[in-house]
């Protein structure tokens, strides 16, 4: 097994052919991706990213690889690790340097271990473990992997812990046959009802800008036939057979908005309304159609958000600017502007070309994935309409099944995006530490069951 390449020593397109065989392929995985990572300077060895990806090779064919980092501390990883790594340091232990297998600064689940088969996963695993004993490394970490990677892992003897994400599906609640599909005026809604006689306008092309409501008016944190996508998004079909009987998506956002609880619905309308009572109105741009002027706009309001909160970016320019070059089909940026001048940005990736999203409607599930956002300037509830309900619009306009907010905040509840149980996967070489760790992570694998119940609870959907 090869333990020591550097992305740029995999040919791409080998590395790609296994990843559209995995399970959940996501755009994170792609060879263009983790070698923008790379190149740019992001996640290298001088930033604590030292690249190994471990590749088993079968004559020519690569049967099974895996994007493998050597850690020199736990940023940018989102399952933390800090509390292992001071009770190694109260001992006279060192935890750092550590083995790492996931997407740096990404925490989407997906495919990790890219295998042809479970035999090729095993045994990938198994030799990644080896490379970790034999450089005496203090432990290994597989993040946010899918079902054949924890299952790889379980079979291994590494620990799960589960985290909580917030997960937005585009499934509307049934209507009753007696329900029209309209809305009648607010405070008399008919459960699970569409919008309002007129409320529907002809889809906007992708070059128009699409504007908040004025005030008074009502609202408007990514083949062939049965052949999965490339990168991700479940095949032609594979979205319909997983709903719940009766079920449908939903026909806009005011659609959206009526299968809510009043007072989140009321929540809403009211943080769309200060946005758009601000005077900002916003533009989308996808795929190709995102200038060079607006990714240099967006990275601009990236950084300042970071260094705001005391910390220099993760990404640099030159990740975004390899991004617009090799995968553009991946992206869509939402970009607010106050009389004409841009404020503020927000992008998602879409696990397949938005742009054939537009088509007939299921012919290709797509999910759509919250990504990094930043401002210039502050406005009240503008992160929430640049980073929820522009993107939920979006992807109800677009078909898209599923938009995944990201790691933590409760507050997404609000915006009816709903509790996600992530996992990973975790070996540590001391006997004793490990031991401790098993019994913290049973203990705490209790309390994400009962928040995961508790979250449950809260529901912003109307009932009954």
């Amino acid at each position: 097994m090869q333990t020591d390449a550097q992305p740029a020593d995999v040919p791409a397109a080998t590395w790609d052919a296994l990843l559209a065989q995995q399970a959940e392929p996501t755009p994170f995985m792609r060879h263009a991706y983790l070698a923008a990572l790379h190149a740019s300077g992001s996640a290298v060895a001088k930033t604590g990213w030292a690249p190994r990806f471990a590749c088993l090779w079968d004559g020519d064919e690569l049967a099974a690889a895996c994007p493998l980092y050597v850690k020199s501390h736990s940023y940018g990883e989102y399952v933390f690790d800090w509390a292992w790594a001071r009770a190694y340091q109260e001992h006279g232990l060192a935890y750092y340097p550590k083995a790492l297998i996931a997407v740096p600064f990404t925490p989407v689940p997906g495919s990790r271990l890219l295998a042809r088969d479970a035999a090729a996963r095993t045994a990938l695993l198994q030799a990644v473990l080896g490379w970790c004993r034999e450089h005496q490394l203090s432990s290994l970490h597989l993040l946010f992997g899918d079902a054949a990677d924890l299952a790889a892992c379980d079979a291994a003897g590494l620990m799960r812990r589960g985290q909580v994400q917030f997960h937005w599906k585009n499934l509307a609640p049934p209507r009753s046959a007696a329900s029209p599909a309209a809305l009648p005026p607010e405070g008399a809604r008919p459960p699970w009802g569409g919008p309002a006689a007129g409320d529907l306008v002809p889809p906007r092309s992708v070059a128009s800008p699409v504007a908040l409501p004025r005030t008074g008016e009502g609202p408007p944190d990514m083949p062939g036939s049965g052949a999965r996508p490339p990168w991700g998004g479940p095949a032609a079909g594979d979205l319909a057979g997983h709903e719940p009987d009766g079920s449908r998506r939903f026909a806009s956002f005011d659609d959206f908005l009526a299968s809510l609880s009043q007072d989140k619905r009321k929540k809403i309308r009211q943080e769309r309304r200060r946005v758009a009572e601000a005077g900002v109105r916003f533009r989308v741009a996808q795929g190709a159609d995102i200038s060079a002027e607006d990714w240099a706009f967006f990275y601009r309001c990236y950084e300042r958000t970071y260094l705001e909160h005391g910390n220099p970016p993760y990404l640099k320019p030159a990740f975004f600017a390899a991004m617009a070059r090799a995968m553009p089909e991946h992206w869509v940026m939402f970009i607010a502007e106050h009389e004409g001048t841009p404020i503020a940005a927000s992008l998602i990736a879409v696990s397949g070309d938005p742009a054939r999203a537009a088509g007939p409607k299921h012919s290709e599930p797509l999910v759509a994935y919250g990504r990094y956002w930043g401002a210039l300037a502050r406005v009240d509830r503008l992160h929430f309409e640049a980073c929820y309900y522009q993107p939920i619009d979006w992807c109800i306009r677009h078909g898209v099944a599923r938009f995944e907010g990201g790691a933590q905040g409760e507050h997404k509840m609000a915006r009816a995006l709903m509790p996600v149980k992530t996992e990973s996967a975790h070996w540590l070489a001391h006997p004793a530490f490990a031991d401790a760790v098993e019994r913290f992570l049973a203990a705490e694998g209790e309390g994400v069951e009962g928040y995961l119940e508790h979250l449950a609870e809260r529901s912003p959907f109307r009932q009954g």
